[in-house]
């Protein structure tokens, strides 16, 4: 009897141990995580209707949550030379772009960012955000949605530093 339970136990602790290891497996450790691109940084912010550059945001990190805010505008020769957000709502209806936090709230979430918004000063909508380094941190995808990701536009950044 003695020997029975002793077989048991010790097969109850390799499998809890085989699952420990599986587990750990799946997940990326603290120093995998830190080295993975992350959108901290500047970034060239590329139409995805014109392919032209819009602007150059820049993205910092507040404790766990990411913040982007534009630090130069590129016009045309049509656009006014400091435009404002004429079609924004609230605190930023009518407020210059330049420096307006567009992007907020936004954590890490394994290989990607989300769980944050993003305002499109064009028509003054926002929208949720998911922000996906590629795996040499020299581009990233930008994808703003309504409810679920699969309805919603995507726009390719390019790291400026």
């Amino acid at each position: 009897m003695n020997r029975t339970r002793r077989l048991w136990r010790n097969a109850l602790v390799v499998a809890a141990l085989a699952t420990s290891l599986a587990a750990a497996a799946d997940q990326p450790s603290a120093r995998q995580a830190a080295s993975q691109p992350t959108p901290v940084g500047t970034w060239r912010m590329v139409d995805d209707k014109t392919k032209l550059p819009k602007a150059i945001v820049e993205i910092t990190q507040h404790g766990d949550t990411l913040e982007g805010k534009p630090i130069k505008l590129i016009r045309r020769p049509d656009q006014t030379p400091n435009p404002l957000c004429e079609k924004c709502d609230g605190e930023r209806a009518n407020q210059p772009i330049k420096g307006m936090t567009l992007l907020w709230g936004v954590k890490r979430d394994g290989d990607e960012w989300n769980g944050g918004h993003i305002l499109d000063p064009s028509n003054g909508s926002v929208y949720r955000v998911k922000l996906i380094p590629s795996k040499d941190g020299k581009t990233m995808e930008v994808r703003g949605y309504l409810g679920i990701s699969l309805f919603g536009r995507t726009q390719v950044w390019y790291r400026r530093n």
